[in-house]
């Protein structure tokens, strides 16, 4: 029988995402939101921009580990920079 290994990142990982989701649900339950054009193309919520950052942010740390030389790190800190960026701007 083969087991998943949960490793310290990996923990830190699904704990983050899991506390992004109950935090975007709580800030939902106190403040609806309401569609709005921010420099993306299209009318997004909050959610719509959570998804859209969660889904960059794996682009970018798969552009990162396939096509450049440089730390896992550095993606780590351009994703969290673009994900504050989209969340207020976006």
């Amino acid at each position: 029988m083969s087991w998943m290994v949960w490793t310290v990142p990996t923990a830190v990982f699904f704990s983050t995402i899991a506390a992004m989701l109950a935090g975007m649900t709580a800030w939902e339950i106190v403040s609806p939101t309401v569609e709005r054009n921010g420099f993306l193309p299209i009318a997004t919520t909050r959610g719509d921009r959570l998804f859209i950052g969660l889904l960059s942010a794996a682009y970018i740390h798969l552009i990162v580990v396939g096509f450049l030389p440089i730390s896992i790190w550095f993606a780590l800190g351009l994703s969290i920079v673009w994900m504050l960026v989209l969340m207020h701007w976006g």
